[in-house]
């Protein structure tokens, strides 16, 4: 995803290159690259344990909900809970990348910048990764926006955003993340044929339906607008001393994550699914962290965004041996994005063939109970297969993404912003 969230590198000199929504790279001191390094490290673990997800989707069946307390099992919830920490990852670290690109472009050049890039993920979304990642078809029966699509959107809307300051661009995005839960009484059905602009906005939903083609949004905008210009006005932090850097990393992250806790115990506001007592403390503990992601509730944003800053706090002080291979991912997630869907499908259809001699499922599209894929008989693989899955499609992608890292930064072709 370098084309938005673009990270810090170090280099094998003494300086570190700016390369945060791409283009030029200008050298600054040294003493940045753990501040970087942390900033590469927490995006490529997000996007290594996104995957999990995603061969979940493919492999695990689509039958069962993870989220569901009545059908789902513990394991099969923490599979799915787990990989809430991405998006909002994703989104806010799209912001920071924005405002570290100001040290070296004036904003008028950045809000170009971000529009040019916002239109081309736009354009991934819908083509893409649609055609040639998520159903292997081109016949649009089916097509859901997801998370590029937002992405997208978010990076033209802080294209007008960033004539303002960073503080005040922050709390833009403080005050939609904290006060759009105010709008959840405002349905669709109720707005007639504005219906389909306010799932766009706020409500995922389906906003065309016809015989042949059926279009629905899932990353509706309002909230994850409010994610990425908050990552915005954290930019300034990230270059403050190490000692405040951290020290604040931590006091945020802490302060966030306890807000979640306070604020879901209430059970008044923050998240239209309030939690209950279940048959078992353990079902209980589940109700409790079942917040809502489409779209993302305050509590799910808390829920989310305090561990990650917690995390950017911990890299920050020592990236762990065991996690560094994750830099190379986090400084080429685009490529690794579209990479690891093609991988993941092309999988199911290898062992498709091999279950059932024929492939056709593979590339119909589904219908929206079983997204993104229509399932063959018997098809889920179960859950230990899953992880199996997700651990070969990482580190088979891994060779890839560390050959084309090195190459992008041997390169100085503009196009390779693109990927």
């Amino acid at each position: 995803m370098d084309a938005f969230v673009d990270g810090v590198a170090a280099n094998s000199r003494t300086t570190t290159t700016l390369a945060v929504t791409d283009g030029p790279a200008r050298s600054v001191p040294a003493t940045r690259a753990q501040r970087v390094e942390s900033v590469d490290d927490l995006r490529g673990v997000v996007m290594i344990i996104m995957a999990l997800d995603h061969v979940r989707d493919y492999f695990g069946g689509t039958a069962i909900s993870p989220t569901n307390l009545a059908t789902t099992t513990v394991p099969l919830f923490f599979t799915r809970w787990v990989t809430h920490l991405c998006a909002p990852v994703f989104f806010l670290l799209t912001g920071t990348g924005a405002y570290l690109a100001t040290r070296r472009r004036s904003r008028g050049d950045l809000a170009r910048l971000l529009v040019t890039r916002g239109m081309w993920l736009i354009f991934l979304d819908a083509v893409a990764l649609r055609c040639l990642g998520l159903q292997f078809n081109i016949d649009y029966r089916v097509t859901i926006l997801n998370v590029l699509w937002a992405l997208g959107w978010s990076m033209i809307v802080l294209s007008a955003l960033v004539r303002f300051s960073p503080p005040t661009v922050g709390c833009f995005g403080l005050i939609m993340i904290a006060g759009h839960n105010l709008l959840d009484p405002i349905r669709p059905s109720a707005l007639g044929m504005l219906a389909p602009i306010w799932s766009v906005l706020h409500v995922p939903g389906v906003i065309l339906n016809s015989p042949r083609h059926l279009v629905q949004v899932a990353y509706p905008l309002i909230p994850w607008v409010g994610v990425t210009a908050a990552g915005y006005g954290l930019g300034p932090l990230l270059e403050w001393p190490v000692d405040r850097r951290q020290r604040w990393l931590l006091r945020l992250g802490v302060a966030i994550a306890t807000g979640f806790v306070v604020l879901r115990a209430i059970n008044i506001y923050g998240d239209p699914s309030p939690w209950s007592l279940q048959r078992s403390g353990v079902h209980t503990l589940l109700s409790f962290l079942n917040t809502t992601k489409y779209p993302p509730s305050l509590q799910f944003l808390s829920m989310t965004l305090g561990p990650a800053l917690i995390l950017m706090w911990a890299f920050d002080r020592r990236i762990p041996a065991a996690l560094r291979p994750a830099l190379i991912v986090g400084k080429v997630p685009l490529f690794y994005f579209l990479a690891h869907f093609v991988a993941i499908h092309g999988l199911a259809v290898l062992v498709c063939w091999l279950r059932y001699g024929e492939v056709h499922w593979m590339f119909e599209s589904p219908d929206l109970r079983h997204f993104p894929i229509t399932e063959p008989p018997g098809w889920p693989l179960g859950l230990p297969v899953v992880y199996a899955i997700w651990v070969f499609v990482v580190v088979a992608l891994y060779p890839l993404c560390r050959r084309y890292a090195a190459f992008k930064a041997r390169s100085d072709s503009p196009w390779l912003s693109y990927l």
